[in-house]
């Protein structure tokens, strides 16, 4: 099998001789084993290089060995699985209709939207919409090949099509998880693909780290681990050194003496008994995130901030779920608990000037979970319709299609 090798020399590895391992992966259901075998390269002490390893390199056939690392980090990548992926398809299917569609009651006050498309009989995947607050549309169904999966969307508490609008009572990470659980229930799928962008990632990885027995693998994109900096440096400075013409309308929607904590000052707003300032705080605190999620602002996610129904439920359920630092026990809980999850196979895509979800965050997560491809697009920012990123996420998507198809 013909290989690339990329290396680097570092004070450490500057030796006569260094150990390279070289990986050739072989994959059994809901599982990926790595055969590893050692060869010798002369060094030249000039050799420079950079590369990012991909996995852990190390002498053991199992992803989760205590083995030390070596000092050399090589990458190796086969010419199949590089043909492989040269020849998986890239463009967005054409808009289909849903052949079912349904309202799911999963509480007494809660009551879910929910659509099937594609194919009645095929592998199931659950695409998981942003926010959270944002809502599903039919665009969503176009990064899944319609002849194979049976595609499931749905509305996640308080957005889109499901009600009450808005509502943020009984409405936390938690209640979304076994919401999907109901669903998956309720039209009778075993297993299913789980498929999320942006908050959409959070929730796919928690979900799968409480059912991982139910998925049959992960696809993400414009991670957010719901961490403290990563609020911070949307909501609080950070992200409007490089957006201070879409910050100053968000900035400036709150008084001075609040400006230290404006995820809180904006709450106040949007749960105001005066509906005008709801509309008002909604709109500013939407606007700054669509002005922001384009590597180019896009005119059409400008204009979805200016509708009066989706801002009200986009911010304030969002700002409910980033107050409340997503219910979660530990800044650090997703990380902590990739564990659970690492045998799961997963593909991680991320825009390098995503503003929204900075890369930081799909590095900690590539660094946490190495098995998982990341598939870092150079030129787009967070959007799932960036050209790049969409791209990466269809021929994700066929990815895992040609492994179920050969039933691994």
């Amino acid at each position: 099998m013909a290989a690339v090798v990329v290396c680097h020399s570092s004070s450490s590895s500057l030796g006569r001789f260094a150990s390279v391992t070289r990986s050739v992966a072989t994959s059994r259901p809901r599982w990926t084993f790595c055969v590893t075998t050692t060869v010798k390269l002369r060094f030249n002490r000039s050799l420079t290089g950079v590369v990012a390893s991909m996995a852990p390199t190390t002498t053991t056939d199992s992803h989760n060995s205590s083995a030390a690392k070596p000092d050399l980090d090589v990458r190796v990548t086969s010419s199949n699985a590089r043909n492989k992926e040269r020849s998986l398809r890239t463009e967005l299917y054409p808009h289909i209709k849903c052949f079912n569609s349904g309202y799911l009651p999963v509480s007494k006050l809660h009551t879910l939207y929910w659509e099937e498309s594609g194919n009645a009989t095929g592998q199931a995947v659950v695409f998981l919409h942003g926010g959270p607050g944002s809502g599903t549309s039919s665009g969503n169904r176009r990064f899944f090949d319609p002849d194979f999966y049976r595609i499931v969307l749905f509305d996640q508490r308080g957005a889109g099509r499901s009600t009450p609008h808005a509502c943020i009572e009984e409405n936390t990470t938690w209640d979304l998880v076994n919401d999907m659980e109901k669903l998956r229930e309720h039209l009778q799928i075993k297993r299913w693909q789980v498929f999320g962008g942006s908050w959409g990632s959070t929730l796919a990885l928690v979900y799968t780290q409480c059912h991982p027995e139910r998925v049959t693998g992960v696809i993400l994109r414009g991670i957010f681990l719901l961490r403290k900096k990563e609020i911070d440096w949307f909501y609080q400075g950070g992200a409007s050194a490089i957006f201070p013409d879409a910050w100053e309308p968000y900035c400036n929607f709150i008084p001075d003496n609040e400006r230290n904590d404006f995820v809180t000052a904006y709450s106040k707003r949007l749960n105001s008994p005066d509906d005008s300032v709801q509309i008002s705080a909604a709109k500013a605190w939407t606007n700054w995130e669509m002005a922001t999620s384009y590597l180019v602002p896009n005119e059409e996610s400008l204009k979805r901030g200016e509708n009066d129904q989706f801002a009200l439920a986009f911010a304030r359920v969002e700002n409910h779920y980033f107050k409340n630092k997503g219910f979660f026990p530990t800044d650090s809980f997703l990380l902590d608990n990739m564990d659970k999850i690492r045998h799961i196979r997963a593909v991680i895509v991320q825009g390098r000037y995503d503003v929204v979800c900075p890369l930081m965050s799909a590095w900690d997560l590539h660094r946490a979970w190495p098995e998982a491809d990341f598939k870092l697009v150079p030129t787009a920012g967070h959007s799932a319709n960036e050209p790049g990123i969409a791209a990466e996420l269809v021929a994700a998507c066929e990815l895992h299609k040609s492994y179920l198809q050969k039933g691994n």
